[in-house]
């Protein structure tokens, strides 16, 4: 391109034409026609030259710049001009050089662009700032919804405190009224002998006796009918509280202790000795599931947001790494949950023994166990059962290592975790925990991820609290932490002998203080094929089969 350009500066052309041009003006008039024509298509002959070598060195210059560079330039000079001369030519018009180029066009283009955009934009916010508008008054009218059910919510709770204290009232003085009318009836009843005795007809002692025995069940039953139909209406609004109080819950985001406390206190009345010693009232063991599931869904969720929290304190003061302590308290919670299933159905085989005399061939057998076993929940021995976790917690592979934490520190914790398990088996359908192991696929309908997880692993690390299930649906979520290359194989291979197995499960209810001895043992009988004198490498590997 440099050389064309070069050319066509050197020549001459561009240098004589403005000469020839002034003579041309100046013998315009006196030449003929001819003469001006010729001139004129010298001219054009000159000039198109010249506009060839242009149009070369144009070709070249686009060339060297590829297939973007320039295409600008040529859209909105040279194709505008183009345009305008062949128009002018079709047309016979001289070219006007004050026709609009398509730089103009493509600038007043985006310029409209630009507009529309800016409106549209405008009327997307106005329509965002309505919407805001729009969800602001919203959350006030929700507000004022929320403050006027938690309002109702107390009255009703008030009113229906304040019923159950009347019922009790009516109730007691009931109970006083009959047993004055069955004093009446038994002062009465000798009176009533003497004059019978003064009739015609004497009667005989067994007729007394069946008359006796008839008055009493007939006071009896009318007793208990009376009886019944207040407990009946008793328990009805011992539902309805623990219903608005699992709301009020629910609503405030407070622990509901009225149903916890209800939960595990049994009611007290003169019925209950009874019960001991036969069967429960079917009255007072139909309490709601659907209460008692709330009040033990809320017990279970101020143990995760609460006790959890509190039993990771202490065990923090002991050990540094909070994974440790965290994989402690879901080992525990888990433990927890299995022995108190297992305490259950020892329970449960114990009641079935005791009512076999009282429900022989009965069809609703089934119904007064349950029944009774509802009514007599602190009858459950937690604190064997949080020995028996602690026992299990002291064998368990996973947290067994660390010398310097004694798991007593969480028997408060592990007593209501137990206690909340047992109560969770009374249900219909019972609830229970979602099995968990590490290195499982992540699950989202089970589990919620840790704030310090990394949200792209797949596997889980470890289990921070599990998961609450009702047979196959997820009542409430577990929480778990995922990372990435957590997982790795071991490059070294263990043999254990069969007598170190044996060795080991008959070792596995021996306190903490002789575990370093089973250690010491079976560590003798480990064949590892490492290198030697690899001490820490042949404690690792042992660790992985030791309790």
């Amino acid at each position: 391109m440099a050389e064309n350009l070069r050319k066509l500066v050197s020549s001459e052309t561009l240098q004589s034409m403005h000469d020839k041009l002034e003579s041309w003006l100046r013998d315009y008039n006196t030449n003929t026609c001819d003469q001006n024509l010729n001139r004129c298509l010298e001219f054009i002959e000159q000039i198109s030259k010249v506009q060839g070598q242009l149009f070369r060195i144009l070709t070249t210059a686009a060339q060297e710049g590829g297939h973007n560079d320039g295409v600008e330039i040529i859209k909105s000079r040279l194709l505008p001009w183009l345009e305008a001369s062949f128009t002018a030519a079709s047309l016979g018009n001289t070219v006007d050089s004050k026709v609009p180029s398509l730089q103009d066009t493509f600038d007043k283009e985006r310029r409209k662009d630009r507009d529309r955009d800016m409106q549209q934009l405008d009327s997307e916010l106005n329509s965002t700032r309505n919407q805001l508008n729009q969800v602001q008054d919203d959350l006030a009218e929700t507000e004022k919804t929320l403050e006027e059910t938690k309002n109702r919510s107390a009255i009703s709770l008030l009113a229906a405190e304040e019923e159950i204290n009347q019922l009790r009232k009516q109730l007691k003085s009931l109970q006083a009224q009959e047993e004055s009318r069955h004093k009446n009836l038994e002062h009465r009843s000798p009176e009533h002998w003497s004059v019978d005795s003064r009739s015609s007809e004497p009667r005989t002692s067994e007729q007394r006796k069946l008359e006796q025995r008839v008055l009493d069940k007939r006071s009896t039953e009318h007793r208990t009918e009376v009886i019944s139909d207040y407990e009946k209406q008793l328990q009805t609004l011992k539902d309805e509280i623990a219903v608005l109080s699992a709301e009020k819950s629910v609503l405030q985001g407070s622990p509901d202790t009225r149903s916890r406390s209800r939960s595990r206190s049994r009611p007290a009345s003169p019925s209950t000795a009874v019960a001991k010693v036969r069967s429960p009232s079917p009255n007072r063991a139909k309490a709601s599931s659907v209460a008692r599931k709330a009040a033990l869904l809320s017990r279970f969720s101020d143990a995760y947001s609460q006790a959890r929290l509190d039993a990771q304190c202490l065990l923090r003061r002991c050990i540094d790494k909070a994974e440790t302590a965290q994989r402690i308290i879901y080992v525990a919670t888990v433990e927890a949950f299995h022995v108190a299933k297992m305490a259950f159905r020892h329970f449960k085989i114990r009641v079935r023994k005791s009512l076999t005399p009282s429900y022989a061939g009965c069809s609703n057998f089934e119904d007064a166990v349950s029944d009774y076993i509802i009514c007599h929940l602190d009858l459950y021995d937690s604190q064997s059962s949080v020995n028996d976790v602690i026992r299990a917690m002291n064998v368990n592979p996973k947290i067994s290592f660390p010398p310097e934490v004694d798991f007593c520190l969480l028997s408060d914790f592990i007593q209501e975790i137990c206690c909340i398990a047992f109560a969770m088996q009374t249900l219909d359908p019972p609830l229970d925990i979602a099995f968990g192991a590490d290195g499982e696929i992540f699950n989202d309908c089970k589990y919620r991820r840790s704030y310090d997880s990394d949200f792209t692993a797949p596997l889980v690390f470890y289990h921070v609290w599990p998961a609450l299930m009702e047979n196959d649906c997820v009542i409430m979520k577990g929480e778990a932490v995922t990372k990435r290359g957590a997982f790795v194989r071991w490059p070294c291979i263990v043999t254990i002998h069969p007598k170190c197995l044996i060795h080991k499960f008959e070792n596995i209810y021996k306190p903490r203080d002789s575990i370093e001895e089973v250690h010491k043992e079976l560590l003798d009988k480990v064949s590892y094929k490492g290198e030697e004198r690899d001490w820490l490498g042949k404690k690792r590997y042992f660790s992985l089969f030791l309790p």
